[in-house]
């Protein structure tokens, strides 16, 4: 009986697997059937040669085509001169795809019906010859994240049912001919949007307000900001006119003025002549030299503070030719370095040994001499770029709202952080103490911080940060943090104040750590405060001013730092969550490849390297410091991580997983302005 059991499941399992096989084959055959009648309809030139029915193995031969469990999944066919209308209509029939690329062809006609392509998560059409309305069955691909439709012929409105797309971060409708007003348009989730250069009109919705001016310009019948205010612009986009920016909306219309009204069919209205009374010759004379005395009296007052104040320092600064300041006394302070007689014994700036034969030394008086350029206050000082009169550029820091033992502390504390030598940190050459001055010397960084590599200018025109840089920079910075934690035992240094600000990038590219080792020097407000997004979780509040700095907390702060190169988003930039929270959440969402930077979207290959990283950079901000693994671990993992990816650049393509970028090329589907010269925390 058992065994006659045991063979009726046999036969049911053997017929289970047999219908399975032979339903996906035949979904396989669907869509290459409907391939083959899209190419038929679009490639006059043969530039899809290598579809062939006959082919034994069209997954891996044709062109353009990603499959995944026997069916087509990903359609990439960019910039192959594709002609003709309505060939588009056949790609409906992909009931399982999932991105659809058909950018820079010569495609034209109507956007067909994709509703039944519910799993498409991509759909790029732009640079084509498409004409007609946006069809409003788009709403229904409830798992689109990037719709670009731009540079087409596209009119009509912008339909309000886009509004039940709430996963969509990516909308392009730039460079077509819609029209009507998108005032209903509202998309929380939206990060990239371009309506620039159509026709539509009214005012802009305040859910869209926040994107900036270049993503509704040309349009000269919308307003509201970010734009001009609604009552500068004409409402009639066929007659566009220059909006008066200057003009006061409540002016009265001069006599015989013509009232454009808001109707293209109607004509203009001559307003009624105004009676105004003239001012006599008499009061206009008044008014006149009544407003011409105040102007001097204030005149005289503005002179007079101006010129005492001037006079009061004129003993402490002068101007040197070329409107650079050369401070006599110090841009760093004057109460701590006392001129000679002046009370105090004049400190002297003493040298650390830095290994390196030829450091160029200097004299206190050479570093008062040299014209300084503040770079920025941080959480403990102000960082200022000194050149010397024999142009060697040097970055000093003042130290501020920071405790001190006293001179044998400080002196030797300086000593050993004068040791501490590394490729990725950056060297502490010479330092100043006084009792009311303490001074310290770097090299100078000429290329600026990480922060503003990353967030700096991400408008027009910015540089992007590839992959590859990035997994450079958080290698180096790896390894700069792992040779502080092992530089001494007792005690156990930390770095206490690891962020992007404090990441600075040197003359070759290679990233270097500013700022370490101050944290033990006594506790700062201004680390503290200046600190927000990169404090773990068990450090005390701010306002404590207790010193929190510990080894695990560094490789907490170091995976927000991370967390920033994978995301491209400050770390306090969440609103009320931090970032590592913020990752969390999307992450538990099930959409992991919502949470990279979209500069990363075009880099092929890169997937696993970028899924890889953000797991190591959630186990670094892990709640618990026990969870947190040690620099060193945190070095050969990402050590690991580059060679994976064998080290070398990685090149734009079209060609790979399923992704939300903004060019179908990576990713699974389940997968400071100004530079600074010591960092400005």
């Amino acid at each position: 009986m058992a065994e006659a059991k045991a063979y009726c499941f046999f036969l049911l399992l053997t017929t289970f697997l047999l219908s399975t096989l032979s339903s996906t084959s035949a979904s396989l055959d669907s869509d290459l059937s409907a391939l083959l009648d899209f190419r038929s309809a679009c490639d006059p030139f043969g530039s899809l040669w290598t579809w062939n029915r006959s082919d034994p193995s069209p997954c891996a031969t044709w062109l353009g085509i990603t499959c995944s469990a026997g069916r087509v999944t990903r359609l990439v066919l960019e910039d192959l001169n594709l002609s003709g209308a309505g060939a588009l209509s056949a790609l409906s029939r992909l009931d399982g795809i999932r991105v659809i690329s058909l950018k820079s062809n010569q495609l034209s006609g109507f956007i067909p019906d994709f509703s039944p392509l519910t799993g498409l998560k991509l759909l790029f059409l732009s640079y084509n010859n498409l004409s007609g309305p946006i069809p409003p069955t788009i709403s229904s691909l409830h798992r689109l994240y990037r719709l670009d439709l731009s540079h087409n012929n596209l009119s009509g409105s912008v339909p309000a049912s886009l509004n039940q797309l709430t996963r969509l971060l990516t909308l392009w409708l730039d460079s077509n001919q819609l029209t009507g007003s998108i005032s209903g348009l509202s998309l929380p989730r939206l990060q990239d949007l371009n309506l620039s250069s159509n026709l539509l009109t009214g005012s802009v919705p305040p859910s869209l307000a926040t994107f900036s001016i270049s993503s509704f310009s040309n349009n000269p019948a919308l307003c509201g900001a970010p734009l001009l205010p609604c009552r500068d612009v004409v409402s009639d986009p066929s007659r566009p006119s220059t909006p008066n920016i200057t003009a006061n909306a409540a002016a009265p219309v001069p006599p015989a003025a013509a009232v454009v009204t808001s109707s293209p069919s109607s004509k203009p209205e001559v307003a009624p002549p105004q009676h105004t009374e003239r001012m006599s010759r008499a009061a206009v004379l008044a008014i006149v030299a009544g407003d011409f005395a105040v102007l001097v009296l204030v005149s005289c007052l503005l002179f007079c503070y101006f010129w005492r104040k001037f006079a009061s320092r004129k003993h402490t600064s002068r101007l040197h030719e070329g409107e650079k300041i050369v401070y006599s006394s110090s841009p760093y302070g004057t109460a701590g370095i006392a001129a000679a007689g002046g009370g105090f014994e004049r400190g002297k700036i003493v040298f650390l040994d830095t290994g390196e034969p030829g450091g160029k030394k200097f004299e206190l008086e050479d570093l008062l001499r040299a014209s300084a350029e503040m770079l920025g206050k941080g959480g403990y000082g102000t960082a200022y770029k000194a050149v010397l009169d024999d142009s060697n550029v040097v970055a000093v820091k003042r130290l501020r709202d920071i405790h001190v033992a006293g001179k044998r502390e400080f002196e030797h504390h300086m000593e050993m952080l004068g040791r501490m030598r590394h490729q990725n940190l950056v060297p502490l050459t010479a330092y100043y103490y006084a009792r009311d001055e303490k001074l310290l010397v770097y090299d100078f960084m000429p290329n600026g911080s990480l922060f503003s590599l990353l967030h700096g200018n991400r408008g027009p025109g910015r540089t992007q940060l590839d992959w590859s840089t990035r997994v450079r920079i958080a290698a180096g910075a790896a390894r700069g943090l792992a040779h502080i934690h092992h530089a001494s035992r007792s005690p156990r240094l930390a770095h206490g104040n690891v962020k992007t600000t404090n990441i600075l990038i040197d003359k070759n590219g290679e990233p270097r750590l500013a700022d370490y080792g101050l944290a033990l020097l006594g506790p700062s407000i201004g680390v503290a405060t200046r600190s927000v997004g990169y404090r773990p979780p068990e450090a005390p509040p701010a306002e404590s001013r207790r010193p929190w700095a510990t080894q695990k907390g560094d490789v907490y702060s170091f995976g927000v730092v991370l967390l920033e190169l994978l995301t491209g988003k400050p770390a306090s930039d969440c609103g009320a969550v931090d970032l590592p929270r913020w990752v969390q959440s999307v992450v538990r969402e099930e959409w992991t490849a919502e949470v990279f930077d979209l500069e990363l979207m075009r880099y092929k290959g890169i997937e696993e390297e970028m899924v890889a990283l953000l797991q190591l950079a959630i186990s670094c901000t892990a709640a618990s410091p026990d969870q947190r693994p040690k620099m060193s671990q945190v070095v050969k993992m990402i050590d690991e991580i580059r060679v994976s990816s064998g080290g070398g650049e990685i090149s734009p393509s079209h060609d790979s997983f399923d992704s939300i970028s903004d060019s179908p090329s990576v990713l699974s589907e389940d997968a400071s302005a100004s530079t600074v010269g010591v960092a400005n925390q």
